[in-house]
């Protein structure tokens, strides 16, 4: 099959999330088992000279947004096998992923999916399905039904978050895209008022999934629908869960340059020099248990009973607490005092650093990810593969991929709590760093078994191969 991917970001070029490290990598997945998987992209001004510098240009042209024609220009780029369009616009993309005016969000958006759309005529291929991405590529369907009914393209709709949804006011939005009147009813782009971008695509796609069978699940339910649990009911079969993966090439610690020495599950001693590594780096003891976080510091990421329990964590001289990321001003604020309250114990990097996410990964001992909710989450993925054992709270995605350690039957590869609540976070840590210290053996046990399990794209590839069939049938 043909399939076309369109994302408003994609590692290795411009990435801020998961969104980025699935697109960037599910594509090639796809073409390993036979499909040509291609992608289409924002051509931002912090896209790397090193890639930037060799895309090939391909034609320009003018789409319609409001009243105004603007300039898209196309470029070409292949990564690993994979050919990657990039849409080019000073106005729109001339800066950051997500850095941008506020007040243009909408006819961002607005050009960003019609230019998708028009580039098609232009691109020496043609795609059988649309691969759309969260909210920002999610007028597509609209745009094809009302606009474009020439085109029989069928689309695919994946939410990696739910609560992203982008709304905008009715007339605005109407204004930029040209849409009639019945595009903006109840029935698809209405939402309490305004128009909703990521209902109308749930609406109107062919098939819609989300990155892990039990979020799929938890969003049929009004706590973590989002107001659109009714919404996603209505697609019955056509709505389902596929969980992520992780591209080996890129994390796997016996090929990963970023970190102090490779190793494996039978040779765990190169880890040791990576946790004596991070220890110099950090400047802290490396006899102690290493609990990181690596993470968006927002509400979902459950930062607020971390919080209430951080206390209890520091005064435990065997524990430092390493937390690596940035977002919200109370939460930055928080790590920092921390940081400064607890000079042995506890570090806050407010920034992100991708090669430190990596030397911390192959450092750490323990990853916790006590999120209120995670779609699927990676970092319990990465961090099993470098032998960091996952502390996670039973949701979503984190659900899906981390057995809890049973001392009955020794099974299991990490460490998980149910009820969002700081004393159940504080207990399982408890557990936890007792287990660390007092049953090494125990410990090497479920390092091993951790870094074996395989989340690669190799399985959820050929779902999403099914679930194109399915589209196409």
């Amino acid at each position: 099959m043909n399939i076309l991917f369109a994302s408003s970001e994609a590692s290795p070029f411009a990435k801020v999330g998961g969104l980025g490290d699935v697109v960037g990598s599910l594509p090639a997945a796809l073409r390993e088992i036979g499909h040509d998987a291609r992608l289409i992209m924002p051509k931002y001004g912090v896209i790397p000279e090193k890639f930037s510098a060799d895309f090939e240009f391909v034609t320009n042209f003018t789409v319609l947004i409001g009243q105004a024609y603007k300039y898209v220009g196309l470029f070409r780029y292949v990564h690993r096998g994979v050919t990657v369009y990039f849409l080019d616009n000073k106005e729109f993309f001339g800066g950051d992923v997500y850095g941008y005016d506020g007040n243009n969000e909408a006819e961002r958006t607005v050009f960003f999916c019609r230019a998708v759309i028009e580039s098609i005529a232009h691109l020496g291929f043609e795609p059988e399905v649309l691969h759309l991405n969260d909210w920002q590529t999610a007028l597509i369907p609209a745009l094809l039904k009302w606009q474009y009914p020439q085109l029989t393209l069928k689309t695919v709709l994946t939410i990696h978050n739910l609560r992203y949804q982008g709304l905008f006011d009715i007339p605005h939005l109407q204004g930029l895209t040209g849409l009639p009147d019945e595009a903006f009813t109840i029935d698809c782009l209405e939402f309490y008022g305004c128009a909703n971008i990521l209902k109308s695509g749930i609406v109107l796609a062919d098939k819609v999934n989300t990155v892990s069978p039990h979020y799929a699940e938890e969003t049929l339910t009004g706590e973590y629908g989002e107001r659109l649990e009714g919404v996603l009911a209505m697609r019955g079969e056509n709505y389902s869960g596929i969980l992520n993966g992780i591209d080996y090439e890129v994390f796997h610690p016996r090929k990963d340059a970023r970190i102090a020495a490779p190793y494996g599950p039978r040779s765990l001693g190169g880890k040791a020099v990576c946790k004596k590594s991070l220890a110099e780096e950090l400047e802290l003891d490396e006899d102690k248990c290493f609990i990181t976080v690596i993470s968006r510091l927002v509400d979902q990421k459950g930062l607020d009973i971390l919080a209430e329990c951080a206390e209890s964590l520091l005064t435990d001289p065997r524990c430092v607490l390493i937390v690596l990321g940035t977002g919200e001003p109370q939460y930055e604020a928080l790590f920092d005092s921390l940081a400064q309250r607890y000079p042995e114990n506890a570090r806050a990097i407010l920034k992100y650093d991708g090669a430190l996410a990596q030397r911390l990964y192959a450092g750490s001992d323990l990853l916790l990810v006590p999120s209120r909710f995670e779609p699927c989450g990676l970092t319990q993925i990465i961090a099993m593969k470098y032998g960091t054992l996952p502390l996670v709270r039973e949701t979503g995605g984190l659900y899906d991929t981390v057995r809890p350690y049973n001392e009955t039957d020794g099974s299991g590869c990490g460490f998980t709590f149910a009820p969002y609540a700081a004393h159940d976070l504080a207990y399982t840590i408890r557990r936890a760093v007792s287990i660390y210290f007092d049953e090494p053996d125990v410990w090497k046990k479920l390092i091993g078994r951790a870094m074996r399990m395989d989340y690669s794209w190799k399985q959820s590839a050929q779902l999403y191969a099914e679930l194109y069939r399915s589209a196409l049938q």
